[in-house]
C-alpha cells in the first residue's frame, strides 16, 4: 500500500496500480526503457494491473517482459470497461494511468489519476479527467514511488 497524506484532505491509501498499455506504458506496443524495472519496484507496494486491447498485437511479450498477465479488453466501449475495472477494485484504492480519449473515465473514477503525455498523443479529454499531469510514464511510477512530491502538487 501506498498512503498520500494531502494538507486538508482525507488520506489516500492506494493497493492497486491499472494502467493502460499502449501509448502509456508502450510506444508502437514496445515498452518504454525503463518501465520493467519501476514497474518491478511498484509491485512491491501496489498491485498492478493493465488492461489493454492490444492494439499491436505484442502483449504476450509485454506480459513476460513485465511478469504480469494484463486483462484483454474488447474493441468498441473500451473506456467504460476500463472504468469498471477500476471500480470493480475500488476506486477509492487505485492509482490509474492513461493518455487516450478511452482512459479518462478510468482517470477520473480513481483515488488517483495520472495522465501520461505520450509520444504517440494525449487526450485533451483525459488530460481534464485527471489530478495530476505527467511528462511521461516513468516520472508517473516514480512519483508513487516519492508520494511526498504528490502531495505537494495536490495540497492547495
Amino acid at each position: 500500500m501506498i498512503e498520500i497524506n494531502i494538507p486538508g484532505q482525507n488520506p489516500i491509501r492506494l493497493e492497486h496500480l491499472v494502467s493502460d498499455v499502449n501509448g502509456t506504458l508502450a510506444v508502437d506496443g514496445i515498452l518504454i526503457k525503463g518501465v520493467i524495472e519501476a514497474i518491478a519496484e511498484l509491485r512491491k507496494n501496489l498491485h498492478i494491473h493493465l488492461l489493454t486491447a492490444d492494439t499491436f498485437g505484442r502483449q504476450h511479450i509485454i506480459d513476460a517482459q513485465l511478469n504480469l498477465k494484463a486483462i484483454r479488453i474488447d474493441f468498441g466501449g473500451e473506456a467504460q470497461q476500463k472504468a469498471n475495472y477500476v471500480r470493480q477494485l475500488g476506486s477509492e484504492k487505485v492509482v490509474a494511468l492513461g493518455q487516450g480519449a478511452n482512459d479518462a473515465v478510468m482517470l477520473k473514477d480513481a483515488a488517483l489519476g495520472l495522465c501520461v503525455l505520450s509520444p504517440e498523443g494525449t487526450s485533451t479529454q483525459t488530460l481534464m479527467a485527471s489530478r495530476l499531469v505527467v511528462p511521461d510514464v516513468l516520472t508517473a511510477l516514480n512519483l508513487l514511488q516519492n508520494p511526498l512530491r504528490i502531495a505537494a502538487s495536490l495540497r492547495k
